[in-house]
């Protein structure tokens, strides 16, 4: 019986020549990084881009989705053979992230004041337009995988017309809003024509705040409570919000730094004091009323909560003449409560990545990974090789990202987070270069203290090691400490230039270590027995490139808890990669075992600043009897930490604590075991 991976790598699996990119036997030269020895350029996982020798750019921020979407897409079919477009999406002129990046390019560019004269300077280099349907929002996705195809932009009608761009293909009126029948018309029709290198998932639309809002403050918890022990019945008098037709209620985090926000079990409104709403949070009876939930999960009790800087908003509509709206609600935790009469957001085109879908003719879908849309998902997976990448992101903030890598893993795919990696084509074909020496350490003394290591997460996700993580490198106090980085070994060949970037500029306190799990957002443990080695295979050409040896990762859940990792995927580790050791998290920091000869240490991960942070550590340590050494991997929130908030760490931290880089901490961990 033919296997799947041995049917797909033989008929599916396509070079990046087959887009009409350079070959992939040219990766080296076009910056894929690593080691540049001719076996590894040709095994590339991503596809390859030219290099770009100058480019045209223009600032963006200020447009409106759909603008940005019809120039994301420009930019995927004139960047395909060699780049020259590039945009600025962050804020901040001169002094944004896509500004910085651009001038470490080192590149000559053209400004361009007014970017969309861009469409008409290159219009010549696409079809025309594919035009999607306003009224089915997953058109926008269809539009886009059929760009790159047809080698078209994605636009509305209006924008079509004034651009004088001829209509290839018109969607209205082709779907009805049923998102399965959508993406499986996609799947059967389009995907044969498509790459099968690798699948993307992207948001069609987004929710845009609006500007110069007021917003009245009706209650806030001003207490550090994270028990529920303020849990009880408000009746929160939200009129001073009364004005125009509705009212728009905001739940926040009034202490946005560690991550307990606003939770609510139950809803009513009364207006005048006549009941016009009552229902419970995750319900058909919450629908007409929650105007924002995309920040937000529901809970275990049916609650609804949202932390840092998310938040949920609902409206509420009073009859004319209202001159008293109350809403009363069953919350705890800690909650910011505000309100105001004007919609506070609106929804446009989700413009991000598309430059990269539509460059590299990639499929690209939005579905759940529960349900039916699930199943839908699954299908997708299944027609990929093992370990082709899916970029991009999941619906359902941090519920769907569970689901989501845990079916992707099932089905032998690493998911690349990249919904938000802005200029991708550019950025793939930047050349620069990328050592793969690991980085010498200077060995600790052993003794009876408690060694610490303090590791930034979420370096798995591209876009935060594009945007965030540089704000958070470029801070002035970053290398008084040591502290771990954890970005993904795939910038080697999407972002090459980025990875080369944190390698040459890091202090002697400043360690980079793969995010999870590996080459690519995983958890092995939920993978196909038959085919975790190729992840791990995989995981290990990646980590040797880039000069990796360690691994901040995760296992997989069952029955909602997280599952250490067993001996079989420590030896996959062992046999395939080059780890000194693995840090796990989603653990209390009590876990230190090996597997498969590796020491994996639990990730002690407690709320707070570095004050509270400091105490805590002194709570874990209260029954350490000191006659041993005692490890501990901690864990820094990457949202709301910053190198200097680490050094303000570093401080408070005398005897017994000992404060080591990741590599000094597992080598002495090692000898001591």
């Amino acid at each position: 019986m033919v296997s799947r991976r041995t049917f797909l790598a033989g008929t599916g699996a396509l070079t990046a020549g087959g887009f009409g990119l350079i070959p992939a036997q040219s990766a080296a030269a076009a910056g894929a990084g690593g080691t540049g020895d001719a076996a590894n350029a040709a095994r590339r996982l991503l596809p390859a881009f030219g290099r770009p020798e100058h480019l045209h750019y223009g600032d963006v921020s200020k447009l409106s989705g759909g603008d940005q979407t019809l120039l994301t897409t420009l930019q995927g079919v004139v960047n395909r053979s060699s780049p020259e477009l590039y945009f600025l999406f962050s804020p901040g002129g001169p002094d944004g992230v896509d500004a910085r990046w651009l001038r470490d390019t080192g590149l000559p560019t053209t400004r361009y004041a007014d970017p969309l004269e861009l469409v008409a300077k290159y219009r010549h280099r696409v079809r025309g337009a594919i035009v999607h349907d306003p009224d089915v929002i997953d058109s926008l996705n269809v539009a886009t995988t059929l760009a790159g195809l047809e080698n078209a932009v994605v636009a509305d009608a209006a924008q079509a017309k004034a651009h004088g761009l001829r209509i290839v293909q018109d969607l209205r009126g082709k779907f009805d809003g049923d998102r399965v029948k959508t993406y499986r018309w996609q799947l059967e029709n389009l995907f044969p024509r498509c790459t099968h290198q690798l699948l993307t998932g992207l948001p069609p639309t987004m929710v845009v705040q609006a500007e110069n809002l007021t917003w009245h403050e009706i209650a806030r918890e001003t207490r550090q409570i994270r028990d529920s022990s303020n849990r009880g019945s408000y009746t929160l008098d939200v009129s001073p919000a009364l004005g125009k037709e509705a009212v728009y209620v905001r739940f926040g985090d009034s202490f946005g730094d560690d991550g307990w926000g606003a939770s609510v079990a139950s809803v009513s409104a009364k207006a005048n004091g006549v009941e016009i709403a009552n229902f419970l949070p995750g319900t058909d009876a919450e629908t007409p009323f929650l105007f924002d939930g995309l920040n937000s999960s529901i809970g275990g009790e049916g609650n609804r909560f949202s932390d840092g800087g998310g938040y949920f908003i609902y409206k509420f509509t009073p009859p004319a003449g209202t001159t008293s709206l109350t809403v009363t609600v069953e919350m705890w935790n800690q909650y910011l409560v505000t309100a105001t009469d004007t919609a506070p957001t609106r929804v446009e085109a989700f413009p991000y990545f598309r430059d990269y879908v539509v460059a590299t003719k990639a499929l690209v879908s939005w579905l759940p990974p529960n349900g039916p849309t699930g199943d839908l998902l699954k299908e997708h997976f299944d027609k990929v090789a093992p370990t082709a990448p899916y970029a991009g992101w999941f619906s359902n903030d941090v519920a769907g990202e569970w689901s989501g890598v845990d079916l992707a893993a099932q089905g032998g795919v690493e998911v690349l987070p990249a919904d938000f990696y802005m200029n991708g084509t550019v950025h793939s074909g930047v050349s620069a270069p990328i050592s793969d020496k690991v980085r010498k350490l200077t060995p600790a003394k052993p003794g009876n203290k408690v060694f610490l290591t303090l590791t930034f997460g979420e370096g798995d996700n591209v876009q935060y090691c594009q945007r965030h993580m540089r704000d958070l490198w470029d801070d002035p106090h970053r290398g008084e400490a040591p502290v771990n980085w954890t970005v993904s070994p795939l910038l080697a060949e999407v972002g090459p230039a980025l990875f080369s970037h944190y390698q040459r500029t890091a202090t002697k306190n400043d360690l980079l270590i793969c995010g999870p799990s590996g080459a690519g957002y995983t958890y092995p443990g939920a993978w196909p027995a038959d085919e975790v080695d190729e992840y791990m295979k995989l995981s290990g050409r990646f980590m040797r490139s880039t000069g990796m040896d360690l691994v901040y990762a995760y296992n997989h859940r069952e029955n909602d808890k997280w599952v250490p990792f067993s001996e079989e995927i420590g030896r996959s580790y062992a046999e395939h990669t080059p780890l000194r050791g693995i840090i796990q998290s989603w653990e209390a920091g009590d876990l230190l075992v090996r597997r498969g000869g590796i020491p994996v240490i639990g990730n002690f991960s407690p709320p707070g600043k570095a004050a509270e942070y400091k105490a805590a550590l002194d709570a874990h340590i209260a029954d350490w009897d000191g006659k041993s050494p005692l490890f501990i991997a901690g864990g820094i929130n990457a949202w709301s930490w910053t190198p200097t908030d680490v050094a303000e760490l570093a401080k408070l931290l005398k005897a017994p604590y000992e404060l080591l880089l990741g590599n000094a901490f597992f080598d002495l961990l090692n000898r001591t075991l």
